[in-house]
């Protein structure tokens, strides 16, 4: 009797083990919004002259939002995924050197979609400035 009592404890806390450790696994995967985050990285004209940038992306449940360089000459960004081709568009107003507004408008592929750090690469362009661009998720 005792041993048939033992047993069945065993095969339960292996069930309720097994179950919990279902459950479990699909929450470390869960990182929210795609674009959720900070993202570093560069842009520029050629691959030897490039400008540092950051944006910081949220995701408030209904729609995209950034933040490009955030600190005192920040830009708020308005950010758009496509999720049947993975593609991004940011688009924001900035300053130039002289204080004179200039639009942003960056489009790009999202690519290692299932790696925390993900990245985004395409083309980048800042008033009549063109050239490329790419972010890495942190």
């Amino acid at each position: 009797m005792r041993s048939k009592v033992f047993h069945l404890a065993c095969t339960m806390a292996c069930i309720l083990g097994c179950l919990l450790v279902c459950l479990a696994v699909p929450g470390f995967s869960q990182q929210g919004y795609p674009l959720t985050g900070t993202w570093n990285g560069d842009w520029g004209l050629t691959p030897t002259q490039r400008t540092q940038i950051t944006i910081v992306m949220t995701w408030d449940g209904k729609e995209a939002k950034g933040t490009l360089n955030p600190g005192p000459d920040s830009a708020s960004a308005t950010v758009f995924l496509d999720v049947i081709n993975w593609m991004v568009r940011i688009e924001a107003d900035v300053k130039d050197q002289s204080g004179k507004p200039v639009h942003v408008l960056a489009e790009g592929k999202l690519e290692d979609i299932g790696a925390y750090h993900r990245t985004i690469s395409g083309s980048w362009k800042q008033g009549t400035a063109n050239g490329t661009f790419k972010l890495t998720r942190d």
